[in-house]
């Protein structure tokens, strides 16, 4: 019998985005979310890889002619195959797999009340993408429906070390009475299961007072202020009912908390929206004249056919002005200091912790949202609408069905759109809400914003390249928070 020859399995690059920063080449690998710093004879590696189909013996051949020593190719290649950049065989896409169905619940949000004494002109609660149906439900959660909630946190935390609780609304300081007690009863709790608890809340700061800051303070709580800029940009959409610009109102008070308060974070939330994008005078303007150390953009969830809607042109500049305070980011970094820009801040975290996510966030995972009535949702944005039922704290609990069938019809794996994408680790199809008031769909990718993330991440892969090779001791400090 004639043998039959095999021919030998040829190299082939694994999926990857190269970056270089500060002379240094760097690949992002797609599947782990790592991060590779190529070496000299590494790059040539791949670069021979790239241009040609190579076999092991075919491709140390061509490294030993260009006068590479036997030891430094058999590293360069074992340290290309364990960071799977590298491999023999026919190039594979990877995927996260879909949790397994007793996933902990580890963060609650109560919407302790869904009035509010505000009437801003993007509110996805109250606007005309408004999908919550509040008709016969109470305007305040009660006592009772509060204890419940803890009570299904701490169920369904299982052996998780620790649980959160976050307060929201409405203007979550309506309810402040409930917040208090509610606290007091979920400390309590926390001390029965011998689980860490923490607390957070998002206000509009209309209703601070001295009583509430330092009951924030002494209890640790996080408190994240919706405010929009200086008063001529605040106050073009975050305004009272009567039409009064809210800016007057509040600054006293932010001023006030964060004099009173330093035992957690305090950070601002920005809405960008048509008529206010300005990142640089935002920030300049909460950081230095307003007092704030941490300041996040968003831009507002809308239909895009809402005149507040803030448009693919005006992403664009966003974007210019993300770059602008990013870049600024990287040499407080490069020198040692902290910069309040927390959307870089959060996704170098995510850069450098390796990420790798099957969903956007934790919505229906790790986090569910509660209604005043004990409504269970996907999130906070999902409470009392049609769509993302997950139970009720009184009745049943979480529907753990409903949740299940959730997480696998959302996972990474369906969303088709996102399969060649190389951002998808930091990504994962985009926020539910924003897909679904734009598309009607929770499950579509929020296509709309692709080419932005796709640049925003690439910036900050930059700028993570730059920070490793001036400064690597500054991103010890996403190892410990």
């Amino acid at each position: 019998m004639i043998p039959v020859e095999v021919e030998a399995p040829t190299y082939r690059v694994q999926e990857h985005h190269a970056f270089e920063a500060s002379g240094q080449r760097f690949l992002y690998l797609v599947p782990s979310g790592a991060i590779f710093a190529l070496t000299p004879i590494g790059r040539e590696i791949l670069d021979l890889v790239a241009h040609e189909q190579l076999d092991r013996t075919t491709l140390v051949r061509r490294l030993l002619d260009r006068g590479h020593q036997p030891g430094d190719i058999r590293t360069g290649l074992h340290e290309l195959e364990e960071a799977r950049a590298l491999s023999e065989g026919p190039a594979q896409r990877e995927l996260p797999k879909v949790p397994a169905r007793a996933f902990p619940l580890q963060r609650i949000v109560l919407n302790v009340t869904n009035q509010c004494n505000l009437a801003c002109g993007y509110c996805y609660e109250y606007s005309d993408d408004k999908i919550s149906k509040t008709s016969g439900k109470p305007k305040y959660m009660d006592q009772k429906v509060a204890e419940d909630s803890v009570d299904l946190l701490f169920a369904e935390a299982g052996d998780h070390p620790s649980v959160h609780v976050t307060f929201f609304g409405g203007e979550t300081l309506l309810n402040f009475p409930l917040l208090r007690s509610t606290v007091t009863y979920a400390q309590q709790r926390a001390r029965e299961a011998r689980k860490k608890i923490e607390f957070s809340l998002t206000t509009n700061a209309t209703l601070l007072t001295e009583e509430v800051a330092d009951f924030l303070a002494e209890h640790r709580i996080g408190v994240t202020v919706s405010i929009d800029g200086d008063r001529e940009l605040n106050d073009r959409m975050r305004v009272f009912h009567d039409g009064r610009g809210s800016y007057n109102v509040i600054v006293p008070k932010i001023r006030m908390l964060l004099e009173r308060h330093k035992t957690n974070s305090i950070g601002a939330r920005v809405t960008l929206s048509a008529g206010v994008g300005q990142v640089r005078r935002i920030y300049e303007h909460l950081t230095q004249e307003v007092g704030f150390r941490a300041v996040g953009f968003s831009p507002a969830t809308a239909n895009p056919d809402r005149l507040y809607s803030i448009g693919p042109q005006k992403m664009s500049s966003v974007l210019g002005g993300f770059e602008d305070l990013a870049l600024e980011y990287r040499d407080y970094a490069l020198a040692g200091r902290t910069h309040g820009f927390t959307n870089a801040n959060d996704t170098l975290k995510e850069l450098h912790t390796g990420l790798s996510k099957a969903y956007p966030c934790g919505a229906g995972l790790g986090l569910l949202g509660v209604g005043t009535a004990g409504d269970i949702s996907l999130c906070h944005r999902f409470v009392d609408s049609d769509v993302g039922k997950m139970g009720h704290v009184q009745n049943g609990g979480v529907d753990h069905a409903a949740r299940q069938d959730f997480l696998q019809t959302h996972h990474l794996g369906h969303r088709v759109d996102c399969h060649s994408c190389w951002a998808r680790p930091v990504c994962a199809g985009g926020c539910y809400h924003e897909a679904f008031i734009h598309y009607g769909d929770t499950s579509a990718a929020t296509l709309h914003y692709c080419d932005w993330i796709r640049g925003w991440n690439d910036l900050c892969l930059k700028i993570y390249g730059e920070i490793s090779v001036h400064n690597p001791a500054f991103l010890n400090r996403f190892d410990s928070n």
